[in-house]
């Protein structure tokens, strides 16, 4: 299949159609891996890990728990 590049601004655009972005997985706002390989233009999906907060709460302990931290002096309505 041949497709057009057009201008977006001061890059360059290129459309990819509905039957390539399913069969490679992609949609809207999907992060793509860019590199150009002996003179050709590579684009590779990149799979992010997914982020959870209850994943991330397994490790605050003790140890590396911080305490409130201060950046300025309370206003009068905080002083309450």
């Amino acid at each position: 299949m041949r497709a057009r590049i057009r201008r977006w601004g001061n890059s360059l655009a290129l459309r990819i159609p509905k039957a390539f972005a399913e069969e490679a997985s992609l949609e809207d706002e999907s992060v793509v891996d860019l590199k150009v390989v002996n003179g050709k233009l590579v684009v590779a999906s990149v799979v992010e890990p997914e982020i959870r907060l209850d994943k991330l709460l397994d490790d605050v302990e003790d140890h590396n728990l911080h305490g409130d931290v201060s950046t300025r002096r309370a206003v009068k309505t905080e002083e309450r």
